[in-house]
């Protein structure tokens, strides 16, 4: 997120559900280390990790970088990232603080590789990769990654996934203004931004997927930790339970009682300063 005055609704979006997020999403895949790593050809001095959440795509450095910044605007989330701080020996190598894309304490030319995990699509693309070329070091590595929602499983429960997303946007579109709204750009034109903003000598999509142990309760869980669905709950509407129910019950036939394997589809676009 950006500083200004607009991008506090895409701040305080994520007020208030840090324990689902933490609990439900997904955290980085080994792989996003693996190739930044292999791009870098050595193990990263210093990881900027901008956007960080509650921390599930920073702690995943620990051992694979000297030293993990996250950074993230909204209180709530970040203090889950810190609670999680006392559940290890050493916490040395990794630090959480609260910080924009756009203005980051960092000195020029510090850190190896800067990662936005689910997050750049919420960031003002012009200022904010500006800044992150001017923390990297020469050939650095900038890496906005995403999964795709909803993750891979059957298509009966991602269409009702679908209609309860789509639902929690209609009540959205319907209670708050579009300028009280919080905003965020095509993930599409990540690569574009990246290839045209002149700041990197070198850009690439990279696809790749990670499979992940889920059941019922977790599914279910991915897309309650969803910023929309949530800001239909802060609003007090009733406009998403009868979606809910239905989403709730093709799951859970789905599922079973069982414990399945589902493909979570990334794309990952990179930028070499």
């Amino acid at each position: 997120m950006t500083t200004g005055s607009h991008s506090q609704n895409n701040v305080d979006r994520f007020s208030g559900f840090e324990n689902d997020y933490d609990q439900h999403r997904p955290k980085a895949p080994k792989a996003v280390i693996d190739i930044l790593t292999g791009y870098l050809g050595r193990k990263p001095d210093a990881v900027a990790d901008v956007g960080c959440g509650t921390g599930l795509s920073s702690f995943v450095w620990l051992g694979h970088a000297g030293r993990i910044i996250g950074f993230e605007p909204n209180d709530d989330m970040r203090s889950k990232a810190v609670s999680h701080l006392s559940e290890l020996t050493n916490v040395e190598p990794i630090s959480f603080v609260k910080g924009y894309s756009d203005k980051l304490a960092l000195e020029p030319e510090s850190v190896d590789v800067v990662t936005c995990s689910q997050s750049f699509h919420w960031m003002e693309p012009v200022s904010t990769l500006r800044e992150f070329a001017r923390v990297l070091k020469p050939e650095g590595l900038f890496a906005a990654y995403d999964c795709d929602w909803p993750p891979t499983l059957h298509w009966s429960v991602e269409a009702e996934y679908k209609r309860l997303i789509d639902r929690s946007e209609e009540i959205i579109g319907k209670y708050i203004a579009q300028k009280d709204r919080a905003s965020k750009r095509d993930k599409e034109q990540h690569l574009a931004h990246i290839a045209g903003s002149g700041l990197f000598r070198f850009s690439k999509e990279i696809v790749f997927h990670n499979i992940e142990a889920c059941d019922a309760q977790r599914y279910i869980g991915l897309a309650l930790s969803q910023g929309g669905v949530q800001t239909v709950f802060k609003l007090g509407s009733t406009g998403l339970e009868e979606q809910l129910r239905q989403f709730r019950s093709c799951v859970e036939n789905y599922f079973a009682g069982r414990t399945l394997d589902i493909r979570f589809s990334y794309r990952m676009r990179i930028g070499v300063k």
